[in-house]
């Protein structure tokens, strides 16, 4: 049985980054990987999708974007381009198509079986996503098996979707771009709206995202935020990243004729229940933004930038009056955008709560030399990006050299 220092699960930006803060500690390891490199990035993404970055926010440890386009927004194949080249580029040690079957405690750390080889290693970094599976709703079940149905990991564009009305599930930045997508391929899109976060692309003439870097909401802490676990389970941003910088918003789809429902409740009689909350969550969303904005021209003010432009405010959302059942016969297919979650059936390590997460205090998980990356706000904000990676994985890397001691 081979040995090691640290195994590291996952071959992403976040796996990555911290086989190079390892490697800069001399600490032996080895990175484990499913499939290629940036994996995720390869396989579970549809056709058209950026992200929601910009291109200089793309940063890694020794590593920053440094093409001609820095304000532009990355697909997924060149992103996955991008972490290929990195991981060559640092010399990460990574075993390709290498699927981890368990991960169990041993007298001097872990054992870890694979279905190429087992490895005995000291500590472990859970570095394999937040993304593997969709995380679908009670509600998923009550809908015919026979309306065709596929999950955002599923879905690739709009061609193969039946003709007719469709039905998208979610409002977050997953939900609002597949909605604008099929919603412009000329099919009729009910969009089903629930909580989530209000955000324009550019704000005072800047990406909105620089705005966060630079006023420092990105590097809030995660010991500092009054509700962590809602602080982690916050919708993702109503973004989308396109070469002509849209806002795409509730308002913007509604202009492109996508119909506004309140949160999926139920399917009773032929028929789907709908929320009567969607007035509510849109009001909420817009005082969350109005609140951001201040926040930026206070940083603005405080520090004596000046972006060239004034502050500004944003209409409120004026969704008109939304229906609360529809006919089932109106809808012909069902895409969910209702979040993802973590694969983790071969964690053999008595850390999950009741609902299947990794019990962790900033990614140092509640089992000795066993850690955790790549989660929503794992230290700070911008932990779920891939600017986050590095500084966590660092922070990380420090605490696992003082275990082994």
């Amino acid at each position: 049985m081979p040995k090691v220092t640290t195994l590291v699960v996952g071959a992403g930006h976040s796996g990555l980054a911290m086989s190079r803060h390892l490697a800069e500690r001399s600490i032996d390891h080895v990175v484990l990987e499913r499939g290629e490199v940036a994996h995720s990035w390869r396989t579970q993404r549809w056709d058209s999708f950026r992200l929601l970055t910009p291109n200089w926010m793309t940063r890694l440890p020794d590593f920053a974007y440094g093409g001609d386009d820095p304000d532009g927004y990355q697909t997924a194949p060149e992103l996955a381009g991008l972490i290929d080249g990195y991981a060559k580029r640092i010399g990460a040690p990574v075993r390709a198509n290498t699927t981890v079957e368990s991960v169990r405690p041993a007298d001097d750390g872990f054992v870890v079986r694979t279905d190429q080889e087992t490895w005995q290693a000291r500590t472990v970094v859970l570095a394999s996503g937040a993304h593997n599976v969709a995380r679908l709703p009670p509600v998923a079940e009550a809908v015919p098996p026979e309306l065709p149905a596929l999950t955002a990991l599923d879905y690739r564009e709009p061609g193969p979707l039946p003709e007719g009305g469709v039905l998208v599930v979610g409002a977050s930045s997953t939900g609002v771009q597949i909605a604008r997508e099929v919603a412009l391929s000329g099919r009729p899109v009910t969009l089903a709206v629930g909580e989530h976060v209000r955000m324009p692309r550019v704000y005072r003439g800047r990406d909105v995202l620089w705005w966060m870097d630079a006023a420092g909401v990105l590097d809030e802490r995660y010991d500092e935020v009054p509700d962590l676990t809602r602080a982690r389970n916050l919708p993702s941003m109503q973004l989308v990243g396109t070469p002509e910088r849209v806002t795409v918003d509730l308002t913007a789809l509604s202009r492109l004729g996508v119909r506004l429902v309140g949160k999926l409740a139920g399917v009773r009689d032929g028929r789907l229940l709908f929320s009567g909350s969607l007035a509510n969550v849109c009001t909420l969303a817009d005082l969350k933004l109005g609140r951001l904005l201040d926040t930026f021209d206070a940083w603005a003010s405080r520090t004596g930038f000046d972006p060239g432009q004034a502050p500004e405010r944003f209409p409120a959302t004026a969704p008109p009056r939304a229906p609360l059942t529809l006919q089932l016969s109106e809808i012909r297919s069902v895409v969910w955008a209702t979040g993802f979650r973590p694969e983790l059936s071969w964690l053999d390590v008595p850390i999950l709560d009741r609902k299947g997460r990794v019990v962790h205090d900033g990614g140092i998980a509640g089992w000795p030399g066993l850690y955790l990356l790549g989660m929503p706000f794992l230290r700070r904000r911008r932990s779920s990006l891939i600017d986050g990676a590095g500084a966590d994985a660092r922070e990380l890397a420090e605490h696992l050299v003082r275990f082994l001691g």
